[in-house]
């Protein structure tokens, strides 16, 4: 049975308590509602919130895979470039060597061709000195290789195989086996320097082809990282975004049950003012 006490106001107590669980969840709703996050801190959920940090380390991390994937894509895009020209100008020397190989031109003829052919291979070793980016040159037997990063822990990388262009003294290239002094200067040399063009030729195709593979393979791995950063995002939002149509309600659930709580409170303390009338 109810005691009546001016000392012990039992159901201000219980109004109290329930005012303060309901400000408390007011404060949690208006929390999630100003930051998006039903797990902005450690405090909200200490294991969610941990998953949700190393996701994010992963993310962060899969932007400095994509910036080196980005810089060894630029590597052999040049390189792919000076190739291609490279490539036409070796076939301009083979036009420029089938034409000297006709013994029935004139000395004067043979000059300007000869001249030509000189510039052109001067230009070829030109473009290969000069195709560089960020310092790294993979046509010009200055690198072997170069590697991207491919995951976010650095365990793991792509390599792509560097081209050696550079032309030599002797014509002992590995790809390009003419050589900086090679000259039309008779019908016979320029003949000869048919084949040796050919093959030329077919080899710095087989090394285009070689860079289009490993640019594409970074293309591609690019892309890939750019997904996996999606939907590791939407995996951490999964975890920790706040649902706010549901917040929304909640907190004008709450204003109300607020209100009634403080409604509930004033009733409960004007109840002691009845002990008064008995004493009347």
């Amino acid at each position: 049975m109810p005691v009546n006490s001016v000392n012990t106001n039992v159901g201000a107590m219980v109004a109290l308590q329930n005012l303060n669980r309901t400000n408390a969840d007011l404060q949690t709703t208006q929390n999630r509602i100003n930051t998006g996050l039903k797990v902005s801190n450690a405090k909200d959920n200490g294991a969610t919130w941990a998953i949700a940090q190393n996701q994010r380390s992963a993310v962060s991390s899969l932007d400095a895979v994509k910036d080196s994937l980005s810089r060894a894509s630029s590597v052999v895009d040049v390189a792919s470039s000076a190739g291609e020209s490279i490539s036409d100008m070796l076939t301009q020397l083979k036009e420029k060597a089938l034409a000297a190989s006709d013994t029935s031109l004139d000395t004067t003829s043979r000059k300007a061709l000869d001249a030509d052919f000189k510039s052109i291979v001067s230009q070829i070793s030109k473009t290969i000195e000069n195709s560089s980016f960020n310092g790294i040159n993979l046509l010009d037997g200055s690198k072997a290789s170069i590697t991207a990063l491919a995951n976010d822990k650095g365990t793991s990388v792509m390599t792509v195989t560097a081209q050696d262009m550079s032309l030599s003294t002797t014509g002992a290239g590995s790809i390009i086996t003419l050589s900086l002094g090679a000259a039309l200067s008779s019908a016979t040399h320029a003949g000869s320097l048919l084949t040796t063009l050919d093959t030329s030729i077919s080899a710095v195709s087989s090394a285009l082809a070689n860079l289009g593979t490993a640019s594409k393979s970074l293309e591609n791995h690019a892309t890939f990282v750019g997904k996996l950063q999606d939907s590791i995002t939407a995996g951490i939002g999964n975890l920790v975004d706040a649902d706010l149509a549901k917040e929304s309600a909640n907190l004008q659930a709450l204003q109300t049950k607020q209100q009634l709580g403080i409604q509930a409170l004033s009733i409960a303390n004007q109840s002691t003012s009845t002990v008064l009338s008995l004493f009347r």
